[in-house]
């Protein structure tokens, strides 16, 4: 049921971006391919290395229990969204749109045998003092951001913190929540 609620409040962050109607066209990447998405595929990749227009300016404001959690001084990732990196998200985190889990459990999610070679295609920003982040020179698709929230003041586990989030043309802001 949190996790319902943190989609929709996402989804409600993200809906109060303002966008022009070209902003609305599809984005640029290709449509899944008819391959098993266990598969990695560098070519599905290849958009986002692209240069872009668009950025994404964001926030974390992650609470659980009554703990604000903090990214300050940390790395936010920015993973393209390709079929494998779906299918990746899926195992690590439950989903390929929302997830907020314990970082232990994304280890013991973390699939054996050998690793593909998307880490050239992943973006890395800071997250600063304010738990604020942003990536900019986007080219405009699907992406991933993950980020790894600390308990401030408070008991509890780090939690990897993953959305789900599109790029157009312009700046998009999200909060991580």
């Amino acid at each position: 049921m949190r996790t319902g609620f943190l989609i929709a409040a996402l989804m409600l962050a993200l809906a109060a971006c303002t966008e022009t109607p070209e902003e609305l066209a599809p984005p640029g990447p290709p449509p899944p391919a008819a391959y098993p998405p266990s598969e990695f595929r560098a070519q599905d990749f290849a958009w986002s290395a692209e240069p872009g227009s668009a950025s994404i300016e964001g926030d974390l404001a992650f609470r659980a229990g009554g703990v604000r959690y903090s990214c300050s001084g940390g790395d936010v990732i920015l993973t393209p969204e390709t079929p494998w990196s779906r299918r990746r998200m899926t195992i690590l985190y439950g989903s390929a749109s929302a997830a907020d889990v314990a970082v232990s459990v994304v280890r013991a999610r973390e699939p054996s045998g050998p690793r593909a070679d998307y880490a050239r295609y992943v973006k890395k920003a800071t997250c600063d003092d304010q738990d604020h982040f942003s990536f900019e020179g986007l080219p405009a698709g699907g992406w991933f951001v993950i980020t790894l929230a600390k308990p401030v003041n408070g008991p509890g586990e780090a939690v990897a913190v993953m959305r789900r989030v599109e790029t157009r043309r312009s700046v998009r802001y999200i909060t991580l929540n």
